[in-house]
């Protein structure tokens, strides 16, 4: 049997506790964490259901990987063993989450599997995301959630979660932003890129400086991408004002 990726043929090979995922899930899980095979890292899992799940990510990361995870059903402790730490509480609860990091290293991996409530996802957002490593993931799964009104979701609705990550995208770029409204955030320092698909948005984190643009290739006699001199002095004083005004240089 040919398989799409190798999370997908861990899946339709397992015979251990149950795993639940969507199926094209596998393809995202592949592309955003097989950097991590085989190193020495630590994942957290928030959501564990049957259980299963640990399983997969122990098989895909290799023993090296440190796993811990968070269930608010106590049953769920059943699933710890010398290799997998497992904590008992509520991801909509600050006080645990904050507790949580005093328990637990750094994060590599985070995978926000819960409850899938629009305050959970968020609180756990807040509390959890500056606790992922510097180039760590922070993967949020299920978000279809979000179109859902029993899960304090909706369309457009302003306290989905889909809506919330709308506006970091505003802060993935404020180091270009003209106005106060919008400035340069710890989530702006800290975050490369954000990745959505369907019911899935991942994070990847690196340390971000400044962004600074470039050129390259011979320079010619003639810039035909010059504009007129008239235009070209106009945008000089345009561009002092805006210095003088802001502190920012085009």
């Amino acid at each position: 049997m040919v398989y799409t990726s190798q999370f997908e043929k861990i899946f339709k090979e397992h015979q251990g506790n149950v795993i639940h995922k969507w199926q094209h899930y596998f393809e995202i899980y592949e592309r955003h964490l097989q950097r991590f095979k085989h190193k020495k890292i630590v994942l957290l899992e928030i959501g564990i259901y049957k259980g299963g799940s640990l399983e997969m990510w122990r098989k895909y990361f290799g023993p090296e990987c440190e796993i811990i995870a968070l269930d608010i059903n106590p049953l769920c402790k059943r699933f710890e063993d010398e290799k997998t730490r497992i904590f008992i509480g509520d991801q909509e609860d600050r006080e645990f989450l904050r507790e949580l990091k005093k328990e637990v290293p750094r994060i590599d991996i985070l995978i926000d599997d819960g409850g899938h409530m629009m305050d959970q996802l968020k609180i756990t957002f807040e509390e959890l995301y500056d606790w992922v490593s510097d180039d760590g993931i922070y993967l949020v799964e299920d978000l279809h959630t979000c179109y859902w009104p029993a899960y304090g979701g909706g369309y457009k609705r302003k306290n989905s979660f889909i809506e919330y990550c709308k506006e970091l995208i505003d802060h993935l770029n404020a180091w270009h932003s003209q106005q106060k409204e919008l400035s340069i955030s710890q989530f702006s320092r800290t975050t490369h890129s954000i990745h959505f698909y369907d019911s899935i948005v991942v994070f990847e984190k690196r340390k971000i400086e400044k962004p600074f643009n470039l050129y390259s290739g011979k320079k010619n006699d003639v810039d035909i991408d010059a504009p007129p001199p008239r235009i070209a002095n106009w945008w000089k004083k345009v561009k002092n004002k805006l210095y003088r005004w802001t502190g920012i240089e085009l």
